[in-house]
């Protein structure tokens, strides 16, 4: 089991980021999914806003993401009903913690391999950054993370050179802006857009939604070759 995770781990195509800032949490990826090396997707949305206090974001297989989603939104507000009280970031890490932990340890002819970035705000005021392996262990993020997709050694790079613990979140949007343009130059599991979002004590933006558009430029002078003498 330990070698499929590995395996599977190492196959994720994806960039998710996540920065702690003095004033909030800056949430970010990429848009495209891939099969192997093929791009199936150019315009997937990878960071979610699952309700009014919460964000997500996931690696992996792309129908769990899914699934996972719509489980964790309906599973909170479950919670919320019972208890009367809203959970907290915590509460919903560990539920995601829990429900990804079970279903990598449940037999099945496709394992489910996902990693997710959690992010939100507490009813009172305080935000907290989460990040959970894909073997279910929720770990509370006090700077910056990227899980294990495809992309985090070059984001994980850039972030440990430029992260500062006293940014605003307006400069952690940008941040996480660059390093996610770093990943897609070097990653092919990553690319063809950004999405950032902003989590303060009061609110959830989507700060960021941008494509990246192919452009086609012609070559001044002769292509530069490669030329081997004995």
């Amino acid at each position: 089991m330990d070698e499929d995770l590995k395996n599977n781990i190492l196959k994720t195509g994806t960039t998710i980021l996540g920065i702690v800032c003095k004033d909030g949490i800056v949430m970010a990826s990429d848009r495209r999914t891939t099969a192997g090396s093929i791009v199936m997707g150019k315009t997937v949305q990878k960071t979610v806003k699952i309700n009014d206090y919460l964000v997500t974001s996931g690696t992996g297989m792309a129908s769990d993401i899914e699934m996972q989603k719509k489980v964790i939104a309906a599973e909170l507000k479950l919670k919320e009903l019972k208890s009367k009280k809203r959970p907290s970031i915590k509460e919903a890490a560990n539920l995601i913690g829990m429900m990804t932990y079970r279903n990598v340890r449940q037999p099945s002819m496709v394992p489910s391999i996902v990693g997710t970035l959690v992010g939100g705000f507490n009813e009172d005021g305080t935000f907290e950054l989460y990040t959970i392996e894909p073997a279910g262990t929720a770990m509370k993020v006090d700077d910056y993370d990227a899980n294990f997709g495809s992309g985090m050694p070059y984001v994980l790079g850039l972030l440990e050179r430029q992260y500062d613990e006293n940014m605003a979140v307006k400069e952690g949007v940008e941040l996480a802006k660059e390093a996610i343009k770093s990943s897609t130059q070097r990653d092919t599991g990553s690319g063809n857009g950004i999405d950032v979002f902003t989590i303060t004590k009061k609110e959830i933006k989507h700060e960021v939604a941008q494509e990246i558009a192919p452009e086609y430029k012609d070559i001044k002078g002769k292509p530069r070759t490669n030329s081997f003498k004995d």
